[in-house]
């Protein structure tokens, strides 16, 4: 008798050291798997603004962005269908040119973003010609627009959009055009000062960009002697105006929106990451028309946080 009291004790002595370690394992792959997601969720930054990290959902504080995932696993394909009518384009033609946003081969539906589903900037190779569209979608959920190239030649189309439910995203495609390639302006020399239907556009800092650290864009305009502010302006995509910068050599692409400043009509921040010679369009609305400014500027490099500072800019 003695012996089988014995022998039940020690099962169960057994059983409830078997049952607590389980019970230790069951909460270690817990916290493991809590944790490993935590990392993925918090794994996200500025597509413009590479420092500035956040979580999902959350915005870029300098340029109110969209923060998108910076590990690959959490981030969604997006595949941009671009076709040609007539398929041969022709410089001095009109074209008709669809842009399909696909995921796993199905159009998907994309959000409202600065004013647009989507948002088109097309240049030729140099970087003389600029002209920026606002596809139509239609009733397949692809988008249409007829565009005119002035010259033959190698051409870039950015796509911006964000898909519902998705993250910010750009895309980058080459076309050809046939016909003769006339250089419209080769000259793209250091230029600050741009002269546009009667307006005189400065940009006040562009002999002082640099790499890393947080760059302002300081923006003037200037009609008839008169200094604008930015109450002259009109909303232009949801902001004082809209801004794109493209590097000569590697086409770098920033979609730069501005934030409210007194003392400029025009005022923005940006991160440029690489240095070199830089394009850049700055378009403002006055009286119902959209007007154009270009400018070219040379980035230096600058040392690792250099005048680095916080951004007090809000979302526009």
């Amino acid at each position: 008798m003695k012996r089988l009291i014995h022998t039940l004790l020690g099962v169960t002595v057994c059983l409830a050291t078997l049952s607590a370690c389980n019970n230790v394992e069951t909460k270690k792959s817990k916290e493991m798997t809590n944790h490993e997601h935590t990392d993925n969720k918090s794994a996200y930054a500025c597509p413009m603004h590479s420092e500035v990290t956040g979580k999902q959902g959350e915005k870029c504080h300098i340029c109110g962005m969209d923060l998108k995932a910076v590990n690959p696993d959490n981030a969604n394909p997006y595949q941009v269908q671009l076709t040609s009518f007539p398929q041969n384009i022709e410089a001095g033609k009109p074209t008709k040119l669809t842009l399909a946003i696909k995921q796993n081969e199905k159009n998907v539906p994309l959000d409202i973003s600065h004013e647009m589903k989507l948002h088109v900037m097309v240049v030729n190779e140099d970087l003389t010609w600029f002209h920026h569209i606002h596809p139509e979608e239609q009733a397949d959920g692809a988008h249409a627009v007829t565009e005119t190239f002035p010259n033959g030649g190698k051409y870039l189309i950015f796509s911006d959009f964000k898909p519902t439910g998705g993250e910010q995203t750009l895309n980058k495609q080459e076309i050809e055009v046939q016909g003769k390639n006339i250089p419209l302006n080769n000259d793209i020399s250091t230029k600050y000062v741009s002269k546009v239907d009667g307006f005189t556009v400065t940009l006040i800092n562009g002999s002082d960009f640099k790499t890393n650290k947080t760059q302002h864009l300081e923006i003037a305009i200037e009609k008839d002697g008169k200094k604008l502010n930015e109450n002259d302006l009109q909303q232009y995509l949801g902001a004082s105006a809209h801004i794109v910068m493209i590097g000569k050599v590697d086409k770098e692409f920033l979609h730069i929106h501005p934030v409210s400043d007194k003392r400029f009509p025009i005022f923005a921040q940006t991160h440029i990451e690489k240095p070199g010679v830089y394009r850049m369009w700055a378009q403002f609305k006055i009286d119902g028309t959209v007007h154009t400014a270009d400018f070219t500027v040379e980035v230096a490099e600058g040392k690792k946080g250099e005048n680095e500072e916080k951004s007090h800019a809000h979302q526009h």
